[in-house]
């Protein structure tokens, strides 16, 4: 085999040669292009995976203001829960306040009705038993009507505070009520047993009232003495009226 070493080294030129065209001319740009694909891949790349993470911060951001918005759903709920509660509650209190208001008055309002009842009857039963009376002494002797009433007017004047009898009919005339005009013996026994009883004469002005149906009656500034059957009614009354 015979081996042509001019034509060799030729060949070996012209591979050198393009060698270095395909790497000044080829190789060069096309790395240069590989290499901006693979820097504008890599830039993408960048960009997906900030938007992916911006994505999910926005997606937890949302998951958060859902449970935020749940969580603050049922706080108003518990709170509106709450405040319906105590709603609830004051209103009850309120009827509870305005029943037993109502049953209070109407207790107030029942006993205020009982006691005038009661005051209507011991008026209407102390005129009746006055109007009885008055019939029972119109058929007695004149006579009883006062008389058997001077011992129990001298006891009643006698039993008086000493400061309290010493004022009676002193330096002015004493006023007495009879049920009837008195006759001169009783007026003279009156004048002497009441000059006794006080201690001192007496002058008397003698007033006649029937409605005293039957006694005698001294009434001064000082001192109100009763010994009559219209005295006796009346306390009798106010007793009633009061039990």
């Amino acid at each position: 085999m015979h081996i042509d070493w001019w034509t060799l080294g030729l060949q070996a030129i012209n591979v050198l040669i393009l060698v270095w065209l395909l790497q000044r001319f080829l190789l060069k740009p096309v790395t240069a292009i590989i290499e901006a694909r693979r820097a504008e891949a890599a830039s993408v790349m960048s960009l997906a995976e900030q938007a992916r993470a911006d994505a999910e911060t926005e997606r937890q951001k949302a998951a958060e203001e859902v449970q935020r918005i749940a969580q603050s759903r049922g706080e108003a709920l518990k709170a509106a829960a709450a405040d319906a509660e105590a709603a609830k509650a004051k209103l009850l209190a309120q009827a509870r306040d305005d029943a037993e208001t109502l049953r209070h008055t109407a207790a107030t309002e029942i006993d205020r009705k009982r006691l005038e009842a009661a005051a209507a009857d011991a008026e209407r039963a102390k005129a009746l038993a006055v109007e009885i009376a008055r019939k029972l002494f119109t058929r007695l002797p004149d006579e009883a009507k006062v008389s058997g009433f001077i011992d129990g007017l001298v006891d009643a004047i006698v039993a008086l505070p000493e400061e309290s009898r010493s004022d009676i009919g002193k330096g002015t005339p004493l006023t007495l009520k009879t049920a009837r005009p008195l006759t001169t013996g009783e007026d003279e026994t009156l004048h002497a047993r009441l000059s006794s009883a006080l201690g001192r004469p007496v002058d008397l002005t003698v007033i006649c009232d029937t409605d005293l149906i039957a006694g005698l009656e001294i009434d001064t500034p000082h001192a109100l003495v009763r010994n009559s059957f219209r005295g006796d009614l009346d306390r009798i009354a106010r007793e009633l009226a009061h039990e």
